[in-house]
């Protein structure tokens, strides 16, 4: 059964999808109606997502990853935003090291 987006998904997600750009707007907006479906089985912090589609439309045609940025510490580590029919699907961390990341780390992320 999908739960409530703890608090540290809700800050990776914003942080991730800050911006004007119509497609972070919408996938923002998608936020209050978003649960998380599963965990990654590796360990990691990585979360399946679920919208629910009669609450909220879908973000505009774009491109997967929708958002990816690179932590500021640890500065091994990155996170990726996915959708599926332009509704949020996962957020993945991921480390160039070899231990997975259990926890998300505070939302700075490194400038492009």
């Amino acid at each position: 059964m999908a739960e409530a987006l703890p608090p540290e998904v809700t800050a990776t997600l914003s942080a991730l999808l800050t911006g004007p750009d119509p497609v972070s707007s919408a996938l923002r907006a998608q936020l209050p109606w978003a649960r998380v479906a599963s965990r990654c089985g590796c360990g990691c912090a990585t979360v399946d997502l679920t919208v629910d589609h009669t609450a909220v439309p879908p973000a505009p045609p774009h491109t997967n990853p929708a958002a990816d940025a690179w932590y500021v510490e640890p500065e091994d580590a990155g996170a990726m935003v996915f959708t599926e029919g332009g509704y949020l699907s996962l957020l993945e961390i991921y480390s160039a090291s070899s231990e997975p990341i259990t926890t998300w780390p505070k939302s700075r992320f490194a400038p492009h």
